[in-house]
């Protein structure tokens, strides 16, 4: 038996030149599952991702999914990506599974909470307060470099992380500070500013789950209990403003990040993958 992709529909184009397709899987002409696969052109390297990958339950088992996945990379290839990412979410053994037979390297994962009973108030010599317009670009500088740092450290070259950190910061802050969703706050420490968190709404209508884009302690103030604090007023400001859960992404390999979410009762959400195609 032949397994094979079969477009279901015409290829679309999103504003900013990005690519997207839905394919069925087939086997011997018959339909056994489907996937869809677009590509994201803010990136340097046109970043390819794998969505929606679904078989029949009678068809699991024989290959099929392996099958699709490679045809899948083919084409992506062929739109002239370098590398192609996935999620899976948690709970879903096989997928992993079947990820890591394909050479697919675990990037990241998002953790998320059910928002409750309010935290605690920071401790009494800690005060956040907003980031201000004149710290902003500053700010801004060192969440891009952290940013592309984290990508670097796992493999992705200096000049594809520098773009991805400034297409994604772009993206993510269209107007600075005055992008609806976004709250951004400074810790201070018995006067000291000791670090910072922001949130951002997971799309530009402000209407999704609020996300922490980034919990910064400087490092002469780590180890002390201000990552704790500011992941807290975060949760605080996300349920001031009526929301129901608040997620957090963190890399892989990022255990001090890992285990302050998992200290504040985080559970994993999704596992986000990549695998380069060149």
């Amino acid at each position: 038996m032949t397994t094979t992709l079969r477009p279901t529909g015409p290829e679309e184009r999103t504003a900013d030149q990005g690519r997207s397709r839905a394919f069925a899987i087939t086997v011997n002409g018959r339909r056994v599952g489907g996937l869809r696969l677009a590509t994201d052109a803010r990136f340097a390297h046109h970043a390819g991702r794998l969505l929606e990958l679904t078989v029949q339950p009678a068809e699991r088992r024989r290959g099929r999914a392996t099958v699709a996945a490679l045809a899948a990379e083919e084409v992506l290839r062929d739109w002239g990506c370098g590398q192609v990412d996935i999620t899976v979410p948690d709970g879903a053994p096989g997928a992993l599974r079947l990820a890591g037979a394909l050479g697919y390297t675990t990037r990241g994962r998002t953790l998320g909470k059910a928002l409750g009973q309010p935290p605690p108030p920071p401790p009494e010599e800690s005060r956040p307060r907003a980031l201000t317009e004149a710290e902003y670009q500053e700010w801004l500088a060192a969440e891009r470099a952290h940013y592309a740092a984290a990508w670097t450290e796992r493999g992705v070259p200096r000049e594809w992380a520098a773009f991805r950190a400034h297409a994604a910061t772009a993206a993510a802050l269209p107007a600075g500070l005055a992008t609806p969703g976004v709250l951004a706050r400074v810790l201070e420490h018995r006067g000291v500013r000791v670090g910072s968190c922001w949130l951002a709404r997971t799309d530009q209508a402000a209407t999704g789950d609020p996300v922490v884009m980034g919990v910064r302690v400087a490092p002469e103030h780590r180890g002390l209990g201000h990552g704790h604090t500011l992941l807290a007023h975060a949760e605080r400001l996300a349920a001031e403003r009526g929301a129901g859960r608040l997620a957090a992404y963190a890399f892989a390999g990022n255990l001090p990040a890992t285990r302050l979410a998992v200290s504040l009762g985080y559970q994993p959400l999704r596992h986000h993958l990549s695998k380069p195609l060149r």
